[in-house]
């Protein structure tokens, strides 16, 4: 979870404004144009929940709403705990309670609250390589396959040491879950353990993780221009644009080869590419790599990408609401539409 600065600078607005596609009151941006035609394919997006007593409490509640609506799955985009309490066995064995509880497939990467950031003194002072392994061990338990109680195949990393990272196609639709959060990506030191740089073991750690998830992303670009698929969707737990304060290296440095990959794929693909990902916690939607956007300075990449859209989900004590998105039918003007679907119970 980052650290956030208590004001927006000129150059954070700036770069909030310049990819800007809706505003969370922007309605009509939010669902689709009017006219497009949704099929009947949909599929939930949460993440940055249960956060604190009160959602723990509300979770399975939350998890029924879900349910009752019938999405055909269910994506969390990390973070099951925030960051700020104990980081003990028991918690993950909850969660995934909760999660067996999802009556469809339910496809979950780990966010940084749950391993890397438990370094810290309130969480526990945990090793969080340690905390990872454990979180493996809970929740990808049958590799190469979703959890709920109806779970789905899905092409899984498992071989390669990285189970949370997968692949699966809908509708023509192309899916990318992959393993990257907050924290700089896991790079940030582990201060709780009396380190002021991040260690050997943890950068050889986070080289491997992103390693593997740049394979994911292209290898799931390549399925979608070889089946001439209409939409590429890559999902994550890190804002690697959070509009809500001004990054520095420290924040970001990591997410580099990521942005140059998605740059240079979204060129390549005449579909649209979506991006969704949690961790700055408040809804949002734009197009942070378009031309003349100011995060392709920051991130000292090549080329641009017109045709990806960034979705970031509430959460947090802002997480009063899921995602829900359809794969609109062919001929709509756009791949996706979504709409946020309040909570009954609060």
């Amino acid at each position: 979870m980052k650290l956030r600065r208590p004001a927006l600078t000129a150059l954070a607005l700036t770069a909030g404004l310049a990819g800007a596609l809706a505003s969370p009151a922007a309605a009509a941006s939010e669902h689709g144009p009017e006219h497009d035609d949704a099929g009947h394919y949909s599929f939930a997006i949460i993440g940055d929940i249960p956060y604190g007593a009160a959602q723990i409490a509300l979770f399975p509640t939350w998890i029924d709403e879900i349910n009752a609506a019938d999405p055909e799955l269910t994506f969390h985009v990390g973070d099951i705990k925030n960051g700020s309490t104990t980081c003990d066995d028991p918690y993950y064995s909850l969660i995934r309670s909760d999660f067996d509880r999802f009556e469809q497939p339910l496809v979950y990467t780990p966010g940084d609250n749950e391993w890397t950031d438990c370094h810290r003194a309130n969480n526990g002072a945990y090793n969080p390589l340690e905390r990872l392994s454990y979180d493996r061990s809970i929740f990808f338990t049958n590799p190469g396959w979703s959890l709920g109680q109806h779970p789905t195949k899905v092409d899984s990393q498992a071989r390669s040491g990285f189970p949370e990272n997968v692949q699966l196609r809908r509708q023509g639709v192309d899916f990318a879950m992959v393993h990257v959060v907050g924290s700089n990506d896991g790079l940030q030191p582990w201060a709780g353990l009396g380190n002021t740089t991040a260690t050997p073991e943890q950068v050889a750690a986070e080289n491997a993780r992103m390693a593997n998830a740049l394979t994911v992303v292209h290898e799931t670009f390549a399925t979608a221009r070889q089946k001439h698929d209409r939409a590429v969707t890559v999902l994550l737990q890190a804002d690697m644009f959070d509009p809500t304060y001004t990054a520095t290296p420290n924040d970001i440095s990591a997410f580099q080869p990521l942005v140059q990959a998605l740059v240079t794929e979204s060129s390549r693909f005449d579909g649209e590419v979506y991006l969704v990902n949690g961790d700055s916690h408040l809804y949002n939607a734009d197009q942070p790599l378009a031309t003349g956007s100011p995060w392709l300075t920051t991130y000292g990449v090549t080329g641009s990408a017109d045709n990806l859209r960034r979705i970031t989900v509430d959460g947090s004590s802002n997480n009063k609401d899921w995602l829900k998105v359809t794969i609109n039918r062919p001929g709509a003007s756009d791949v996706l539409r979504w709409e946020r679907v309040p909570y009954v119970a609060q």
